[in-house]
């Protein structure tokens, strides 16, 4: 019988079984191919839903576990390969929860942290979480995430997790340093930021819209710059962070 913090094999590898990472791997958004959907930084923990195999044309096979990220809830596949070579049978995970206040406290760390990331070399990734390339909503995930605030993983479940705050382009008197911010479509969210002060906010966005990694763009209608200016033409709204996202909920969720 296996006992915690015992090395993982394949027989282990069991639906409902719990594990957790002591080294940072890529998700997946598929069975097979190479599109990530997030990556999983060491010392976060997962459920295994399935254990599958495909093969593509040329026969090669693909081992991969679908599993569900106790963090955030979310669901993406991991590597076989990488999961043996990098996790131990872990208990289940229980969310650590915070007070609205006792986040506030933590925002200018939130913020330190985001500076930092600007800093770095980076471009953007799409599925990325772990630096120095981030998505939009990865960077918002990681820098809530450095401080034990644990969101939800995309920008639309993000939008709908975060407390409604009244804002617009030109009217930001309301927000504070760590609200976030939301673009897209009038159907749907499709981007995030974290607000800086003073009608600026940060974000990584990709080429298509000018930049290729994490910039400082504003809300201020007079801003003429072309980034600042496509992702005004698409402001959805902005929310405030008052509470941890409580994923072990999902535990008892059909998988």
């Amino acid at each position: 019988m296996s006992t915690l913090g015992s090395s993982i094999s394949r027989n282990l590898i069991t639906p409902q079984s719990c594990w957790q990472l002591n080294a940072s791997i890529n998700g997946y958004a598929e069975l097979s191919g190479n599109q990530l959907a997030t990556q999983v930084v060491a010392g976060r923990r997962f459920q295994v839903i399935n254990h599958s195999k495909k093969f593509d044309i040329s026969g090669v096979s693909s081992n991969r576990l679908k599993v569900l990220l106790f963090e955030d809830g979310y669901k993406c596949w991991l590597k076989e390969e990488d999961v043996r070579a990098n996790q131990i049978l872990s208990s289940s995970w229980k969310p650590k929860l915070l007070e609205s206040n006792q986040i506030e406290t933590k925002l200018p760390a939130v913020l330190a942290w985001i500076q930092n990331a600007y800093k770095k070399d980076n471009q953007y990734l799409w599925g990325g979480t772990l630096g120095p390339d981030f998505d939009c909503s990865g960077l918002v995930q990681a820098a809530f995430a450095s401080q034990e605030i644990w969101l939800p993983r995309d920008a639309c479940q993000q939008e709908e997790f975060a407390h409604p705050i009244d804002a617009s382009p030109g009217g930001y008197e309301l927000l504070i340093p760590g609200d976030l911010i939301f673009f897209g479509s009038s159907e749907k969210c499709t981007h995030v930021s974290i607000y800086k002060g003073n009608g600026f906010y940060w974000h990584s966005s990709g080429v298509q819209n000018g930049r290729n990694g994490i910039g400082l763009d504003g809300l201020q209608l007079g801003d003429q710059n072309p980034i600042a200016s496509y992702y005004r033409d698409q402001f959805r709204g902005a929310g405030r962070v008052l509470r941890c996202y409580q994923g072990a909920n999902l535990l008892q969720a059909g998988l």
